[in-house]
């Protein structure tokens, strides 16, 4: 999904030639027609239930291993092989291969280096909130969506009775209204109208909702100081 939206972005908002498309990625013509003309992959049935991959009930106990391991000295510190030995003593039943991935994907993210936040004209932040509000004598608690645009100050706010998908949605669409445009980057919190699941340390992985959203309007979300993992 995140590929499809990336390739939809690069074409119809940065002009990047459908020739040079074709060429990076090596797809069919017609494959690339179909990306540009919806903002989604066609829906299809997955035959039967995918199986876990082995690794997955072990990714946090990775994690914690390498976290433990910052307070140590770097000859003491577990190696790829180490933690295969470990892992596979508590139960893993999958290949070293797969922990050596793991092992580095994890520490690529743990490197990453955050620069300062500066809000540039065209780049918003979005939020559910919640308050109290008096409602014919009765006080209720409502969620509010929140658009700000932090470079000029300017700000939209629209109640609803709850937060979900099709307010998520619909106060995008109220908000970009209001503005008269839709920005060329949004900031998130970790909503979790579009966070599906905590995979890891730094790690997110995106709701359908909000990767149809995305890929519909073509703006472009920095990474909520987290690495996402886009379906």
């Amino acid at each position: 999904m995140q590929r499809w939206a990336d390739i939809r972005r690069r074409v119809l908002v940065d002009g990047v030639s459908k020739r040079q498309i074709l060429r990076e990625t090596g797809m069919h013509w017609k494959t690339l027609e179909k990306i540009l003309a919806n903002p989604e992959p066609p829906a299809y049935r997955v035959p039967a239930p995918r199986a876990r991959p082995k690794l997955g009930p072990y990714l946090d106990r990775i994690a914690q291993i390498l976290e433990q391991d910052k307070g140590c000295p770097r000859k003491q510190r577990h190696t790829a092989k180490r933690i295969f030995d470990r892992i596979a003593a508590e139960g893993y039943e999958g290949g070293y291969t797969a922990v050596k991935k793991a092992v580095r994907d994890l520490e690529r993210v743990r490197r990453e280096v955050f620069v300062p936040l500066i809000h540039r004209p065209g780049e918003a932040q979005v939020d559910f909130g919640y308050a109290l509000v008096n409602v014919a004598g009765r006080l209720r608690k409502v969620a509010f969506f929140v658009m700000a645009l932090p470079h000029s100050d300017a700000l939209f706010v629209q109640a609803f009775e709850r937060e979900c998908t099709e307010t998520f949605w619909e106060g995008h669409v109220r908000g970009f209204a209001f503005f008269g445009g839709v920005p060329r980057r949004i900031t998130y919190d970790n909503s979790r109208v579009m966070v599906a699941k905590i995979v890891g340390p730094r790690q997110r992985r995106l709701t359908h909702g909000f990767l149809q959203l995305e890929s519909h309007y073509l703006w472009t979300s920095p990474r909520m100081a987290s690495a996402l993992i886009r379906a």
